[in-house]
């Protein structure tokens, strides 16, 4: 048999037919709790747990879970920030054999209520945190919401700000009433008992329902088994060969509720010991300096991140050269960015993919060979792709033909939630569609031309958005650019440019065009551009937002 094209370079310190375990999910932390118990877990703002301590108030958590009800076919929701909380709950929801639904912190009431309706969640975790608090007890009142499980942020902080921070920030915390429906999270961690025994199928229960959006259409819940999970965080520890167990640490900046975070961030952390520096949420300044202070070995983030930390005023100040390497995620990593942050610290940046479908990752760079520009890497462990023509599903694979990306492995989702045509429509025979343009060159490497739904049709002429964002990231004026297609009523489509200059730079449209005529064919060129002084728009994740400047348009 033919190697396939996508192995004829795979690393050669990596075995892709390397047996990927298939367990319930909560056993990585119960493993990780046993080995290393006394080890550095998770320093939350200077506060900080061992191992042995987080699993113990999983456990004890759980057995309250158990107490009211949570068993499998069970939903609980997770609607908290970057603490300690997030862990404990995620793994107490496991241990049940109930699923864990993911909740935006962000999402106002209205999406809330959607969500907690479509997926049929009783329960939520939360925190007194106004923002989070007051959502969540409209929902209780006024959605299927059964229960509220609410923990003190104080309670998550080292001292003395456990002290200060209910003074200094008080109208940030809500007035919490504990009753029948509204139960104190931080007396279910302190003691528990016996947790009852659960039956889990790795292969069919569903650990969680990871809700994507899309940029059409309702959110649609994909359902990621306890397998699809656990292998993907198996898939990243074989990939990310050489971590040293309870000696090294990553840094926590994503989102947890993001499927990236959660993986390659939470979970992976966990699967090898290492123990999570984080912070609530991503702020720049302040991420800086804990990289500075607490000297975290790897990093995992979107571009965004990377292009805000390269650009932050008085860089050259913070000592960034901690970091071994970072794997960047969520969108296409552009090389600009990619060269100036790997020059500022001296790690290794690789470009990952994959989606909320396959748990997430598919795709990783190399971390220890060569990384070709644009390209996404080599297919993680277990994994197999193909590239299909999207007229005509004729598979284009060998013939080294542009297609749509196809995936099949054991982090692909069992389907989505409550959405047959949907499921049947993306899972094709056992392979996850994803919507994505790619090619394969001569050694297996990867690379995404550009989604199908953004790409731009000018003229009859097809536009790859990502190209165009290339080409105007090499501008040394640039600082962020999207580019999209709009509407028009002879050419179909125009392709515009929303940029940001760095500081103290200008730049106009004439000079931009100019530019991009050596870079750019003249179809490719965008028509109108619109520059802006404050940042473009990003998600909670910090993806540049192509969806919001369209939306903006009208």
């Amino acid at each position: 048999m033919n190697t396939p094209l996508w192995l004829k370079s795979y690393p050669e310190n990596i075995d892709w037919h390397s047996d990927i375990p298939c367990h319930p999910l909560h056993l990585l932390l119960e493993h990780t709790a046993e080995t290393y118990p006394d080890k550095p877990a998770f320093d939350f703002l200077g506060k900080k747990y061992d191992w042995q301590t987080l699993h113990q108030m999983a456990c004890n958590l759980a057995v309250h879970l158990q107490d009211l009800g949570v068993s499998k076919g069970v939903k609980v929701g997770l609607f908290l920030p970057n603490t300690p909380s997030y862990l404990i709950s995620y793994y107490a929801i496991a241990m049940t054999g109930a699923t864990i639904v993911n909740f935006n912190p962000l999402y106002p009431v209205k999406e809330l209520s959607y969500l907690i309706e479509d997926s049929e969640t009783d329960i939520m975790i939360t925190c007194d945190l106004a923002l989070l608090y007051d959502k969540a007890l409209d929902c209780l009142r006024n959605t299927r919401l059964s229960t509220l499980i609410v923990g003190k942020f104080s309670h998550v902080l080292p001292f003395p700000k456990n002290i200060l921070f209910p003074l200094v920030k008080k109208k940030d915390l809500a007035k919490v009433k504990y009753n029948d429906r509204i139960l104190s999270y931080d007396e279910m961690i302190k003691t528990g008992g016996t947790l009852k025994d659960v039956e889990i199928d790795p292969v069919e229960d569903v650990a969680l329902l990871q809700y994507t959006g899309g940029t059409t259409g309702q959110p649609k819940g994909a359902m990621l088994t306890h397998q699809n999970v656990v292998a993907n965080a198996e898939q990243g520890s074989l990939w990310c060969k050489g971590f040293k167990p309870g000696e090294e640490s990553m840094l926590g900046i994503l989102p947890f509720f993001h499927v990236f975070a959660m993986t390659a961030v939470m979970n992976l952390s966990i699967r090898n010991a290492l123990q999570i520096i984080a912070l609530p949420r991503f702020e720049l300044e302040d991420t800086i300096k804990l990289i500075h202070k607490k000297k975290p070995d790897y990093m995992m983030a979107v571009p965004a991140i990377f292009n805000a930390i390269n650009n932050f005023k008085g860089i050259e100040n913070y000592n960034l050269k901690s970091i071994q390497f970072c794997i960047s995620g969520g969108a296409p990593l552009p090389m600009e960015v990619k060269k100036r942050f790997e020059d500022q610290t001296g790690c290794t940046v690789v470009e990952g993919y994959g989606l909320t479908e396959s748990s997430p990752i598919t795709h990783v760079g190399p971390l220890y060979m060569e990384n070709r520009i644009g390209s996404i890497g080599f297919v993680m462990p277990g994994t197999s792709i193909k590239l299909v023509n999207p007229d005509t599903g004729e598979d284009v694979t060998e013939k080294r033909e542009r297609g749509e990306l196809c995936i099949k492995g054991p982090q692909v989702m069992k389907g989505y939630w409550n959405k047959p045509k949907d499921t049947q429509k993306t899972l094709q025979d056992g392979w996850l569609h994803t919507g994505d343009i790619a090619t394969i060159d001569e050694d297996g490497y990867t690379y995404i031309v550009d989604r199908l739904k953004d790409m731009i049709i000018t003229n009859g002429y097809n536009v790859y958005p990502r190209n165009v964002e290339e080409a105007i990231y090499q501008h040394p004026s640039v600082e962020e650019c999207i580019v999209a297609g709009l509407p028009h009523p002879e050419r179909g489509e125009i392709v515009k440019a929303w940029v940001k200059c760095k500081e103290g730079r200008d730049l106009s449209a004439d000079d931009l065009k100019s530019f991009l005529k050596d870079h750019l064919s003249p179809m490719e060129i965008p028509r109108d551009y619109e520059f802006r002084n404050e940042p473009l728009p990003k998600t909670m994740i910090g993806k540049l937002s192509r969806k919001d400047v369209v939306a903006e348009e009208g």
